[in-house]
């Protein structure tokens, strides 16, 4: 039951995107390139990212 909870806690693309104000395809590749950190789960593969990992984005790129 907590991996779920943990699960259900984590920000879908759509989310991130929309925190960004970037397009989900942006998000994808930024995955892709290891710029954000992201966790798949489920059979598909889907992406998940965690709120502080995304924090962490935001802070380096302040930062620049």
């Amino acid at each position: 039951m907590a991996n779920r909870i943990e699960v259900d806690a984590m920000l879908t693309v759509s989310d991130v995107a929309h925190l960004l104000n970037v397009h989900i395809n942006t998000i994808r590749r930024w995955s892709n390139q290891g710029i954000l950190k992201a966790y798949r789960i489920g059979s598909r593969g889907d992406r998940r990212f965690r709120r502080e990992d995304i924090i962490s984005f935001l802070s380096k790129q302040g930062s620049k």
